[in-house]
């Protein structure tokens, strides 16, 4: 079920008219009253189902991979190995998000559980787990802030690089997005790339990190083990079977999970309906609303509704993933003008975002604290 079918409940909007910036007339509170008390519940089994899935089809698919495509003629087998990276790197970007899911403590009931099913999905896909959960969990506090949200962070028009005007064209959004989408998510880690600056150097591999408190530094050294594990187990497999086998078998799914991962993120907040605001207009809720849902049809459900269901995600984070929709359908009538859906394609709107959405100025209107996408450089 796509997001676009709950279009009747309320009446949809232009999806590029901005979303109202004035203090809602509702309080998380009225939301959660509006939401059927049963969407909140977490059940093990129901989840843990959603793992063996999405880890059967996985295994179904590296089946199919190693075993059939060696015997097929060079150009199917060109196709074969395409369609198998694009499946995988899909089912794998499922399996991304329920380890995202135990972060948030929504799995289950059991928080040792959670972090047991998160830790070992996300170091299976190179994902140092604690490090990410925490530095998430500020950006789900911060939502909006233009001064204490964690990720894709927009910049004001004097702070952008004097040389981006250079890519201010069809040449440079394609580099752009190329370089953003294959590089975007380890330069993120690595070097807090499109994240919250700090007085120095931040790192999500980094224990002594600012991004993390003293009582947090064991379990960022505890997934950067879990990085090292794995990066183990990858090669000695390189070892035994080569390493065109492993980036095959697993090295090009990673790039497209990992490439599904900043597109996802990039569309969830980035819109030019969107406000952002500073520390004179930043309250939760309003940060919290200041996300956009979107529909990438099939691929809604094979990402478990984290692309049309972040609203709700953003109000509600421990809610399980497949409660989502139902809570969605009940929140729309009471957010009316404050909900945001997008049925625009995803690929069309990442070339619109990164064409329209360079900046962000003051509104136009007075408000000093709140800002809109703006794309003209001069």
């Amino acid at each position: 079920m796509g997001a676009g079918e709950y279009t009747s409940v309320t009446k949809e909007n232009n999806p590029l008219d901005r979303v109202p910036h004035a203090k809602p007339p509702f309080t998380i509170g009225d939301l959660k009253k509006a939401i059927p008390p049963h969407c909140f519940h977490r059940s093990l089994i129901r989840s843990f189902s959603y793992v063996l899935s999405d880890l059967t089809i996985t295994a179904v698919l590296y089946h199919i991979a190693t075993t059939y495509f060696h015997h097929l003629p060079t150009p199917l087998s060109s196709i074969a190995w395409v369609s198998y990276w694009v499946a995988q790197g899909c089912v794998l970007t499922g399996v991304w998000v329920i380890a995202h899911e135990c972060g948030h403590h929504a799995f289950s009931d059991y928080q040792w559980v959670d972090d047991t099913v998160g830790f070992v999905l996300h170091s299976s896909l190179l994902v140092p787990y604690f490090s990410w959960k925490y530095s998430h969990h500020r950006h789900h506090s911060n939502t909006g802030s233009l001064e204490r949200d964690e990720v894709f962070v927009p910049k004001s028009r004097s702070k952008v690089p004097w040389y981006s005007k250079y890519f201010n064209n069809t040449v440079g959004r394609i580099l752009s997005m190329f370089v953003t989408l294959t590089l975007g998510w380890p330069l993120y880690l690595a070097f807090n790339v499109s994240g919250r600056p700090y007085d120095r150097f931040a790192c999500h591999y980094a224990p002594t990190s600012p991004i993390y408190n003293e009582r947090k530094r064991y379990q960022i050294v505890m997934s950067d083990i879990g990085i090292v594990i794995t990066s183990f187990i990858l090669y000695r497999v390189a070892m035994a079977k080569g390493l065109v086998w492993v980036i095959c078998v697993y090295g090009v799914p990673l790039m497209v999970v990992n490439a599904f991962l900043v597109l996802i993120t990039y569309l969830q907040h980035t819109h030019p309906g969107l406000p952002h605001y500073d520390s004179s207009e930043w309250e939760w809720l309003k940060g919290a609303l200041a996300t956009v849902d979107r529909d990438y049809g099939v691929l809604n459900k094979v990402f478990h509704h984290i692309t049309d269901t972040h609203v709700v995600h953003h109000l509600f984070s421990t809610m399980p993933h497949y409660n989502a929709m139902e809570a969605q359908k009940a929140l729309r009538p009471v957010l009316g003008e404050y909900y945001r859906f997008d049925k625009t394609p995803f690929y069309v709107a990442m070339w619109r975002e990164m064409k329209e959405c360079l900046f962000v100025e003051q509104d136009e209107e007075g408000k000093g604290g709140v800002f809109w996408y703006k794309n003209k450089m001069n």
